[in-house]
């Protein structure tokens, strides 16, 4: 019997490799299959990491980013794009660029800004090229507290200044905004703020959730935004889109999966287990 063909919708990756596999490209491709729809990358840098931290970075070049972008959408336009690691302005530059010209929708950005430690992971050029060029094409950025608090410029101490924050960066940059409450102390709360529309004030969904006790977090970012943009691929709404995408987390944190010496990668196939 000859197999029938079909069709589902594809969603693109721009993001760094992920050696270990726990982050980055390999975790979005991991997401985007687990929702069962058709992951397409174009890769920003190469790492040598593990759970145990990043050895070295090898960028791509702009050109290159922009390269595999157009060969993307030439072919399998996709339905929606995550944005994850950008570390230079040029190649943010080259990304936006791309986008706009193919007229890309169902945009996610994840201001990849802050390590766990709180290092800062991209200069001052970059960031200003991230605020400007890229957010203003996002349907949602999903910053962490420590990224939220370098973006808004004041200290997230709580649920109302984390709330604060989301209102302040979604008036200010145009887009809905996820801060995500991972790092607070005792709970992972996220809150959604989508713009102001003529005279109302901002939109506000809080999105509860008990910490889980795990040590295996590794990509839980980059999971996280990526199953967002598998939502809004398959029509959901923004509010809709993020609690099916943090159910999903949720269910890959608890599924206890423990490889490596650190930082563990979460389940990401936990739903294909038995």
């Amino acid at each position: 019997m000859t197999p029938q063909p079909f069709s589902v919708p594809a969603v693109l990756s721009i993001a760094g490799s992920d050696s270990s596999g726990g982050a980055g490209i390999q975790a979005d491709i991991k997401t985007i299959a687990a929702h069962g729809l058709f992951a397409e990358t174009a890769i920003t840098a190469l790492t040598a990491q593990n759970t145990r931290g990043v050895s070295a970075v090898e960028e791509a070049s702009p050109s290159f980013v922009a390269a595999q972008i157009d060969a993307v959408f030439q072919d399998i336009p996709p339905a929606a794009v995550k944005i994850g690691m950008v570390s230079s302005a040029a190649i943010i530059e080259a990304i936006a660029e791309r986008l706009r010209t193919w007229n890309a929708h169902n945009v996610v950005v994840d201001p990849v800004m802050v390590a766990t430690s709180g290092a800062r992971l991209i200069n001052e050029d970059a960031a200003g090229a991230l605020t400007d060029l890229l957010f203003p094409l996002a349907s949602v950025i999903t910053p962490n507290i420590p990224e939220a608090e370098v973006l808004d410029g004041r200290e997230i101490t709580g649920e109302d200044s984390q709330l604060a924050a989301a209102r302040s960066l979604a008036e200010r940059f145009g887009c809905a905004v996820l801060v995500k409450g991972g790092h607070a102390t005792n709970d992972a709360c996220d809150v959604l703020a989508t713009p102001r529309t003529g005279g109302d004030a901002p939109a506000i969904v809080w999105f509860r959730h008990e910490r889980i006790a795990t040590m295996n977090t590794h990509g839980t970012g980059c999971t996280l935004s990526s199953a967002i943009a598998c939502g809004l691929a398959q029509g959901e709404p923004l509010a809709e889109a993020v609690a099916s995408a943090k159910a999903y987390l949720t269910g890959a944190l608890e599924a206890g999966l423990d490889l490596g010496r650190g930082s563990g990668p979460v389940d990401h196939m936990w739903q294909h287990r038995s």
